[in-house]
């Protein structure tokens, strides 16, 4: 059973596509994250937790992942809104909406192309402004490069959106259920494959013993994601204080060493 998707859901759901890329490319407030995208998508839903398990997953795809000068990289920003709202309104769980949003992220790769490649006639027409001596004109045609990145992502989420039922009913009943079970597993390995890509980034061997105290608090004790962070900020603090104690005995124990000189 699909359910009806709002027009006042699809242009809030467009409105704030188009809000979090500028976020992403002018401001760090986070809208563009995937996490803080699949809650927006649940609460417009009314799905928060679905929202969350999909927004979360890519988020995990994307840590220690940025891009550099005019790179481009998936947009799973809008992956986790569409993934959401398609996993909401098929009812197929948050799994599916993960899996889904993928491709979409990727898809969105050539958007972003597209949307930097025409601001750079945009840019051209600035510099060609400040060489004339009208700075002025020149920041207001900057601002214009809003509006392609903007209608990069406001465009295919309208239309996805607009599809709604019809467009999710139609993928999935000729999805056959082996292909979908396979999805599914796919989705449940995503936040194994986000955590290696990142800890290929982080000092593991020399922070291995904080490693095998949070596998042990989770997989043993069963301690939730909240208690196991909460553990390793009280290590965290501990290990500051410690360090910052030995730094501070050291720089009393030169002071004396010079003043004995």
């Amino acid at each position: 059973m699909f359910e009806h998707i709002e027009l006042w859901q699809i242009l809030l759901l467009s409105a704030y596509s188009a809000l979090a890329i500028y976020d992403g490319n002018n401001t760090t407030i986070g809208f563009v994250k995937p996490t803080m995208a699949g809650f927006f998508a649940g609460v417009i839903m009314g799905d928060i937790q679905t929202g969350l398990i999909v927004g979360g997953t890519l988020n995990l795809l994307v840590l220690g992942v940025g891009n550099f000068g005019g790179a481009s990289i998936p947009d799973y920003m809008t992956g986790a809104l569409l993934g959401t709202a398609f996993a909401v309104m098929s009812g197929k769980g948050a799994e599916f909406g993960a899996t889904i949003a993928i491709p979409i992220g990727l898809l969105m790769v050539q958007l972003d192309v597209l949307a930097r490649f025409i601001n750079t006639f945009i840019q051209h027409r600035a510099e060609a402004l400040i060489e004339n001596g009208e700075p002025d004109k020149a920041a207001n045609m900057n601002l214009l490069g809003i509006i392609p990145m903007s209608l990069s992502r406001m465009i295919p989420v309208f239309l996805a959106l607009s599809l709604g039922s019809v467009f999710v009913n139609d993928v999935v009943s000729y999805i056959p259920d082996a292909i979908m079970n396979g999805l599914k597993v796919a989705g449940g390995m995503l936040p194994a494959l986000g955590i290696a890509i990142l800890l290929r980034y982080l000092p593991v061997k020399k922070n291995m013993s904080f490693l095998i105290v949070g596998f042990f608090l989770s997989a043993y004790l069963s301690v939730p994601v909240l208690g196991v962070a909460l553990v390793g900020l009280a290590i965290a603090i501990a290990y500051f204080n410690s360090s910052d104690d030995v730094m501070k005995t050291s720089t009393n124990l030169q002071h004396e060493a010079m003043g004995d000189e």
